[in-house]
């Protein structure tokens, strides 16, 4: 699975021209605000239909345009040859070789992408709602069923929220009654899921980070909110919190708020942790979401690697690139100063980035 070429319209600053991608790994060379990650999230709309960027879609329209933009794709696939993502009058459609598709998740199989990029240092500095984000996205690649038990549990939960803030009465309480075990069955379907998944990066990540940085037993440890363990005994639980969730208007325990820890020794990693070994955090996570979706589903996803390398000191940048997880295709960005000609390949296709025009070579 690998992009063949790509067209955008009035997206960000991008011009719009074909782009060329047959090749297996593509440098875009630029300096700062000529398009190169804006070129890579307009890939990653083919694969997700959004932004890794955390905005909302209308943002990713050119500023002298409508507000509607679409970005299109030909791919080598054994399934599919187009891809298309469009945003018109606030609404965003996708299609698969002309046929528009009912459901997102349609795409997470199509062409799988792993962004490395700046945002990532939010899953190990960020709220507990990111790195939530992180693990959810890592099991819902190789793992359909996942994704439709937690968009089930948030329909739930976002129905239990609103009787909440109706506060208390006997129709309230009767309504709860009714959602509370659809609640919990779904709930600990992903606790299952997720306990499972931290014990299983965290054996491909622990070595992974050592090699590099060489520091010994950085693991992923999984915290649920809820503590029994059993779904007959958490039921009774979540009655007994109605009070408190009545008072604030909100569901104070559950999936939703649950928690990933990064521990060295035992103690919290991150906590103690320098800016440089948070970086290398970040960055070696996508890496071990990557080597897990090849290993779950026997499939290469695409990289996109976004000024990640510029982060890291020459010896851990040798030793990222000699650990690279497996891949179908490979995008760099990079500045002019940097030295990407020691990364080439006799693949590898370079690009100049200019005002959001790319160019062959340099």
């Amino acid at each position: 699975m690998s992009f063949k070429s790509l067209r955008t319209v009035s997206f960000r600053n991008l011009c719009g021209e074909e782009a060329d991608l047959r090749g297996k790994n593509i440098f875009l060379v630029g300096e700062n605000g000529q398009g190169k990650t804006n070129f890579m999230e307009a890939l990653y709309f083919c694969s997700y239909a959004s932004s890794f960027r955390g905005v909302k879609d209308g943002e990713a329209a050119n500023r002298d345009s409508s507000g509607d933009f679409s970005v299109q794709a030909e791919i080598d696939s054994a399934v599919y040859t187009n891809i298309n993502v469009t945003y018109r009058d606030g609404k965003k459609t996708f299609s698969l070789d002309g046929k528009k598709t009912a459901d997102r998740k349609e795409l997470l199989d199509v062409i799988p992408s792993v962004i490395f990029c700046h945002e990532d240092m939010d899953f190990v500095s960020g709220t507990p709602e990111r790195r939530r984000w992180f693990f959810d996205q890592t099991q819902s690649l190789g793992d359909v069923l996942y994704l439709d038990d937690l968009r089930n549990y948030r329909k739930i939960m976002k129905n239990r929220n609103a009787v909440l803030k109706n506060g208390y009465s006997g129709d309230a309480a009767a309504l709860l009654d009714a959602l509370d075990p659809q609640l919990v069955t779904y709930g600990f379907s992903l606790i299952a899921k997720r306990k499972e998944l931290a014990g299983y990066f965290s054996s491909v990540f622990e070595p992974l980070y050592n090699e590099i940085s060489g520091i010994d037993d950085v693991k992923i440890r999984y915290v649920p909110s809820w503590k029994s363990g059993d779904p007959e005994e958490e039921l009774p639980t979540l009655r007994g919190r109605r009070e408190k969730d009545f008072a604030l208007g909100l569901s104070l325990s559950g999936p939703h708020r649950d928690i990933y820890i990064f521990t060295r020794k035992g103690k919290e990693f991150s906590k103690q942790a320098s800016t440089g070994q948070k970086r290398l955090l970040a960055l070696l996570l996508r890496a071990a979401q990557a080597r897990i979706f090849s290993q779950r589903t026997g499939k290469k996803p695409v990289l996109l690697l976004d000024d990640v390398l510029l982060e890291l000191d020459g010896e851990k940048r040798r030793r990222f690139l000699q650990l690279m997880p497996d891949y179908s295709q490979a995008f760099y960005t990079f500045l002019p100063e940097e030295p990407y000609q020691n990364y080439q390949k006799s693949d590898t296709i370079v690009y100049s980035m200019k005002e959001g025009r790319l160019r062959a070579g340099i």
